[in-house]
């Protein structure tokens, strides 16, 4: 049960970073940042093990968590953005 719940602080954290680096306007929630922020770690865990930065069975520290974080924002802006010039 502990995890879960440092699983959330870590993740709320990680994506208050990302929001705060990202500029622009991020209406999102705080569950939103959360997910956010768990997203981001999970896909810096991954850009990290293919590049040699982390073994198996080790996760990415918060600087590559916050990389993660930041670019998946930055999809997200640029789906948004093709999505409203599109419509």
């Amino acid at each position: 049960m502990f995890w879960l719940i440092k699983t959330a602080v870590v993740g709320l954290i990680i994506g208050a970073l990302a929001r705060f680096v990202m500029p622009g306007k991020n209406p999102a929630g705080i569950l939103m940042t959360m997910l956010l922020g768990i997203a981001g770690s999970m896909l810096g865990t991954l850009i990290g093990k293919t590049i040699g930065m982390y073994d198996q069975g080790e996760a990415a520290g918060w600087i590559m968590s916050t990389i993660g974080a930041v670019i998946l924002l930055w999809g997200y802006h640029k789906f948004r953005s093709s999505q409203a010039s599109a419509g």
